[in-house]
């Protein structure tokens, strides 16, 4: 990878823009993101962590043709020092998320079973059992209750738990790996963090070889047992589903604060609540659910995108949060419209890589604001909105804690 790239047109590359780790608090988009965004399609991108630049695309189109695109490969990117936001970075044989075509649909197969639509419906009883209890305790207590300590933090973990067949006993010690896994805090505690969730998980996997359940590490036990995957790979297979329930957690803290912070929009929630589907959609779009960008591809072969040449071996970043505000496709994108028609988001990614989750995340959203709505009566923030303390030196966004009163 050399500086001397060139366009189509030949003119010079764009420059490689620095972007530091902010901590950006509430929902306010990162101004260096929205200062890329304004410098073109296609920049260059230098963050904290690894070596060298790399691509990032920020136009809807762009973002979609090269999540869609197998010239852009994920794989390579293990072998490689990409430049990146967190300071840790190991991943391991089997993570869907770096696994290029045939090895990711062998594996996402493995576990698709238990994130099909069907079985989101059956867990659906379950998942608002949890929850009742979970608010259960809120009402009893009374106000004022800090809702991301006591629903909006325990329900994913509840919720994940179910469906990946985590103990009851398990559960805290499951959580306090992955809160620190998702952290910025260094990476010899992220490491000691890892090692203590996929040990635990290896076990676990090895321990439901013969197990007739339909939870995810029974799946993976006995596709492990049948050879259809490695241990190994279903190891790394399960550690980031695992940790896929710190996003609902933060996502749900961000829509919850928008609400409570406009009326028109919590009135818009209690008033039509047939509605409400288009408006978890349009704060989906809008919600800035994580820092900086996700994960990068690397070009397998030279390929033009928006009037440049990536050359082969180039990593490219997308930003998913710059797409979901393409006044191309979104008009008046930084405008909360739950009107908006049509609403073809990419809260969840895009192409073979878009979350496995999805429908768990779906369902555990709407159980949540609707739940909440229909307990809490006149819910309502239990301080000034600039004082509720956000994540820091995290990379996924949210509210630290969300204090809340209800009730005459």
């Amino acid at each position: 990878m050399t500086e001397e790239t060139t366009t189509l047109t030949g003119q010079a590359p764009p420059p490689v823009w620095d972007w530091p780790a902010l901590d950006v608090t509430g929902t306010d988009f990162d101004p260096v993101l929205a200062q890329l965004m304004r410098e073109g399609p296609l920049t260059r991108i230098r963050l904290p962590h690894g070596e060298g630049w790399a691509w990032l695309a920020t136009r809807y189109e762009d973002v979609r043709f090269i999540t869609n695109d197998p010239r852009f490969g994920r794989a390579e990117v293990t072998r490689r020092h990409v430049t990146r936001m967190a300071p840790h970075f190991k991943p391991r044989p089997g993570s869907l998320a770096f696994a290029d075509q045939p090895d990711h649909n062998r594996l996402r197969k493995a576990v698709a079973g238990a994130f099909t639509v069907g079985a989101a419906k059956r867990l659906r009883p379950r998942a608002q059992e949890l929850l009742d209890e979970l608010v259960d305790g809120v009402v009893a207590d009374g106000p004022p209750a800090d809702l991301v300590e006591r629903v909006l933090e325990p329900f994913p973990i509840a919720v994940v738990s179910e469906v990946m067949g985590v103990p009851a006993e398990d559960r805290e010690r499951v959580h306090s790996w992955t809160r620190v896994i998702i952290s910025t805090v260094g990476a010899e505690a992220a490491e000691a963090a890892k090692q203590g969730l996929y040990g635990w998980i290896t076990e676990t996997v090895r321990a439901r070889a013969d197990s007739p359940g339909e939870d995810v590490y029974s799946l993976l036990g006995r596709a492990v047992a049948r050879g259809e995957v490695r241990e190994e790979e279903a190891v790394g297979l399960a550690g980031p589903l695992q940790i896929g329930g710190e996003a609902v957690t933060h996502n749900c803290g961000q829509m919850l604060f928008l609400l409570l912070t406009r009326p028109e929009l919590m009135s818009r929630m209690r008033g039509t609540p047939e509605e409400r589907g288009r408006v978890v959609d349009e704060l989906l779009r809008f919600v800035p659910h994580r820092s900086s960008v996700g994960l990068a591809r690397i070009a397998l072969e030279d390929v033009e995108v928006a009037g440049h040449r990536i050359a082969a071996g180039e990593p490219v970043y997308v930003s998913y949060l710059a797409a979901n505000r393409d006044p191309e496709v979104f008009p008046d994108p930084d405008r909360i419209d739950p009107d908006r028609e049509p609403n073809a988001h990419l809260a969840f990614g895009n192409g073979p890589h878009y979350c496995t989750g999805a429908v768990l995340a779906r369902l555990q959203t709407e159980l949540l604001l609707d739940t909440l709505l229909a307990r809490l009566p006149d819910l309502r923030l239990a301080v000034p909105a600039d004082q509720v303390p956000w994540r820091t030196r995290t990379m996924i966004r949210g509210p630290k804690s969300l204090p809340c009163a209800w009730g005459s």
